[in-house]
């Protein structure tokens, strides 16, 4: 059987996710295609999905509008779809956002129960890497948080994951991973390979 990943390809850091995702299942020594989605009637196909980052509103309703978030919301209902978002993933697979979600009229997904704040650490200049400890791994992940928001709130079906500064930055809730940082922006694949475990 062969594994079929989508990536969500209409902005943001698609190319990389590819990559990584790529790399990830050679290692593993398993079968399987990366494939980048632009338009609706691919989702079906893939046993996972990626929303990469990127810029949360643009994505979000270029998403709406090729009606794809109708087709994820299906496929995580009727056979648990596993979803990593990162970034902007996290901010749309949220099912609250802050006002600043509110004012731009951001369109979410609405899988995880979680209340998201966009925008968490500030602006492009105050990003960051951290080494940070996740309840998944032994060893701490280094991550790289570009423009990052953070979930502010958790329903207790959702496992926190991580977290840096008091601000939760990493939660699980069944097959839905999602993240404030960019696991594909370094070498450490634990996290793809965690991801793909999901499938």
């Amino acid at each position: 059987m062969t594994t079929k990943i989508g990536v969500i390809a209409i902005q943001g850091a698609v190319e990389e996710h590819v990559v990584a995702l790529e790399k990830t299942l050679a290692e593993r020594g398993e079968r399987g295609t990366v494939v980048t989605i632009k338009q609706r009637g691919l989702v079906e196909s893939c046993d996972a999905i990626v929303i990469p980052g990127g810029e949360s509103t643009t994505i979000g309703r270029l998403m709406q509008r090729e009606g794809m978030f109708e087709e994820i919301k299906t496929a995580v209902a009727e056979r648990a779809l596993p979803i990593l978002g990162t970034c902007a993933g996290l901010v749309l697979l949220a099912k609250e956002g802050d006002e600043e979600v509110a004012k731009t009229g951001q369109p979410l997904l609405g899988l995880m129960d979680v209340k998201v704040k966009r925008n968490a650490f500030g602006r492009q200049r105050e990003s960051f890497e951290a080494s940070l400890p996740m309840s998944i791994f032994e060893e701490p992940f280094h991550a790289v948080f570009i423009r990052a928001p953070a979930i502010t709130r958790v329903a207790e079906n959702v496992e926190v994951v991580a977290t840096f500064d008091e601000h939760i930055v990493a939660a699980q809730q069944g097959n839905l991973l999602a993240l404030s940082f960019h696991p594909e922006l370094t070498e450490d694949r634990r996290i793809h390979h965690y991801f793909i475990d999901l499938i």
